[in-house]
């Protein structure tokens, strides 16, 4: 149902997702209505698929922008902390920020700096992003994302939005327990993993679903 998802507004968008099953969370909607797309993404943002915003990076399509934040969605208390991995364009960075309260955190980390700083140009384009910067509940950083972002860990969830060619223990290492990754894998052949670190510290890890993202590389030679 996706490609029938699209809308002419930022509220049409999300109605067409939910009516569709796509969104099935109302608090998932309500912080992806929050979050105008127009924002971040430079071509057809109100389309349910992915769109380029250059360095050979995209803005994923919506649906899977709603898929992860339901995903994590039992680990964002109200003062979680939350590692976006490869932020690109900052997107799903604000949403996740308007799934917390005002004492959690969200960094953002690409390895690119131009990204780094497109992210945080698209998020002070709003009243509320430039509050999430102001206050620093939003941070974005330039660091390799395969490694995590230790200084600001542990993290109750962490999204990774491009594909990794394997799950990289050190993000694991960094969840709380409990906590959560969401991360697709693979080079030719992906999958959603989701890889929960219980009470306990066990960690439990479920292949999810098929999907097609950009890879996690290294970053380009400057």
């Amino acid at each position: 149902m996706a490609w029938m998802s699209s809308g002419s507004s930022n509220a049409a968008l999300i109605n067409n997702l939910k009516s569709h099953g796509l969104i099935t969370s109302e608090r998932v909607a309500q912080a992806m209505l929050g979050v105008d797309r127009a924002h971040y993404s430079p071509a057809l943002p109100y389309q349910d698929s992915p769109q380029p915003i250059g360095h050979s990076a995209t803005i994923s399509a919506p649906h899977m922008h709603a898929s992860a934040a339901e995903s994590l969605l039992p680990y964002l208390h109200p003062t979680a902390r939350i590692l976006d991995i490869g932020s690109g364009s900052g997107y799903l960075t604000h949403v996740l920020a308007n799934l917390i309260g005002p004492e959690g955190k969200v960094v953002g980390i690409d390895h690119i700096q131009q990204l780094v700083d497109l992210a945080h140009a698209n998020m002070a384009k709003s009243e509320d992003g430039k509050q999430l910067l102001a206050s620093g509940k939003v941070r974005f950083v330039k660091g390799d994302g395969r490694e995590g972002w230790r200084e600001a860990g542990p993290y109750d969830a962490i999204h990774v939005g491009a594909a990794a060619r394997e799950e990289h223990k050190g993000l694991v290492e960094q969840l709380r327990a409990p906590g959560r990754l969401f991360i697709p894998v693979g080079e030719y052949s992906q999958y959603i993993w989701v890889v929960d670190k219980g009470v306990d510290g066990k960690v439990k890890r479920e292949k999810s679903f098929g999907v097609r993202y950009v890879p996690l590389t290294d970053a380009p030679k400057e």
